[in-house]
């Protein structure tokens, strides 16, 4: 998959192609639907076809305190889109400039004179342009005068309900997982390279891998029973995610996990890790020894659901 990033990037090459446009946060069931949609016009029109979003995404540059928790970072998302066999991603950097666009200067700067676009597909509530005053009748009418055809990509539904971004958002704050997992076509994960943490956790004899977040806000918050996928081996422990109030933190969600029966350095491997269930909320505790009793429990509860039997820890990692 080719990664452009910025119009200013954009090449004679790549004029001539079926896109679409949107935030495409976690490449959920409904997005995967919308993208074979535009292979089908790929292979129709015998064009390459462009994925563009953005980056930040709008409401991340509104408001970011505001904005909602992302469902995949951009290289989560990158990873997505390529292995939906995306062939182009457009990534255009949502700034002050971007956002003065008015809508007719974007669809000439964009999909005009950038893309060369010959076929777009977007949902039939997409607004753009400064103000938002470009929405789906004005891109048909756009490309009528153009020449590039405009379609509304459909609605997927699940149980009867639209599924999106905000409704996986909900499934995964009341960890329904069984859910997010239907929504999203695969299990919810976070990936993120071990970084280098307090290491707190070693005196508690429960030592973590610290897992770099990037992120204001993240989609869950407590202490979880996962997976974690390395160099093709799946290990199992207990992972917290959160603000960690129970010790000095810097006002930003950290993601540690405890793997069971694990011994080897972490630092600097890329971990994927799977959340299967929610074991109890974040919690302060008024001092080390009843938070390490309550580490305990959690990692009894986790066992226990994982069928092991043993209670073997961990060296230091």
């Amino acid at each position: 998959m080719e990664l452009v990033r910025g119009l200013h990037n954009l090449r004679p090459r790549h004029r001539g192609c079926v896109a679409t446009i949107g935030n495409f946060d976690g490449v959920h069931a409904g997005h995967q639907t919308l993208l074979g949609r535009l292979r089908a016009h790929s292979r129709r029109l015998g064009l390459p076809e462009c994925v563009v979003i953005f980056e930040p995404q709008p409401r991340e540059f509104f408001a970011p305190q505001a904005a909602p928790p992302r469902l995949s970072r951009l290289r989560d998302k990158l990873a997505l889109l390529e292995a939906e066999g995306v062939e182009r991603v457009l990534c255009l950097a949502f700034n002050r400039r971007l956002r003065e666009l008015s809508a007719e200067q974007f669809v000439q700067q964009v999909l005009i004179d950038g893309l060369g676009v010959r076929h777009l597909e977007v949902g039939d509530d997409f607004r753009f342009g400064c103000d938002r005053t470009g929405d789906f009748a004005y891109l048909k009418q756009a490309g009528a005068r153009h020449g590039f055809t405009v379609e509304a990509a459909n609605t997927i539904v699940d149980s009867g309900e639209r599924i999106s971004s905000t409704r996986i958002r909900e499934a995964l704050d009341a960890a329904d997982f069984a859910q997010a997992e239907r929504l999203l076509g695969r299990p919810f994960s976070i990936c993120g390279r071990v970084l280098h943490g307090q290491k707190l956790g070693r005196t508690l004899g429960a030592p973590t891998a610290n897992i770099q977040l990037k992120r204001l806000s993240a989609p869950l918050r407590g202490v979880y029973r996962v997976s974690v996928e390395l160099a093709g081996q799946r290990l199992l422990g207990v992972a917290n995610i959160g603000m960690r109030p129970s010790v000095a933190g810097d006002g930003r969600p950290h993601l540690e996990v405890h793997l069971f029966d694990f011994s080897g350095d972490l630092y600097g491997r890329m971990l994927k890790v799977v959340f299967h269930e929610k074991l109890r909320d974040e919690q302060r505790f008024e001092s080390l020894d009843a938070l390490q009793a309550a580490i305990k429990a959690d990692f009894a509860a986790a066992r226990a659901q994982w069928g092991l039997q043993s209670d073997q820890e961990p060296g230091p990692r």
